[in-house]
């Protein structure tokens, strides 16, 4: 099975997202860089993969690489399905950072909570996606909703 050994967030340096957005962006990469699945379909003799996420116009870019840098396949998905996803993770997200600063922990927890969800939503939305190209499994289809979150945050 194949593992990514290298993730590449290609951001646009004039939206960068809050430090919070940031910090969750960087424990996703780490998580991601401990333990993933990630099977390139027609790719399976590949056992380390990078992996560089960017946005062109509506569209999420992963490109794929191997270890020695040869290209191995780069695709295009529409980040039409995971709009409304993404906008209701951003506003329970605000939700929750503040929270973080203010309430009470059982308040925090519930919040958090709902936040899981959304996020556990998304999830399977990036797997749905990902279908017929890559093999993955859930938390790492979990770790990319939370970069594709970070990329796509407008503050």
């Amino acid at each position: 099975m194949s593992k990514l050994i290298s993730i590449n967030i290609k951001q646009d340096d004039f939206n960068l997202p809050t430090p919070e957005v940031l910090q969750e962006q960087n424990l996703a990469i780490y998580d991601l860089q401990q333990s993933n699945l990630f099977q390139l379909i027609g790719f399976e003799d590949y056992n380390e993969i990078k992996l560089n996420i960017s946005l062109s116009g509506n569209s999420l870019v992963f490109e794929i690489n191997s270890k020695v840098d040869e290209k191995l396949k780069t695709f295009f998905l529409s980040l039409t399905p995971l709009k409304q996803i993404i906008n209701d993770y951003y506003t329970i997200c605000e939700s929750y950072f503040n929270a973080v600063k203010n309430l009470p922990i059982d308040r925090i927890e519930s919040i958090d909570m709902g936040r899981k969800g959304i996020h556990n939503e998304g999830a399977r939305i990036i797997l749905e996606r990902l279908e017929g190209r890559v093999k993955t499994n859930l938390e790492t289809s979990r770790r990319i909703f939370t970069l594709v979150y970070a990329l796509t945050y407008e503050r």
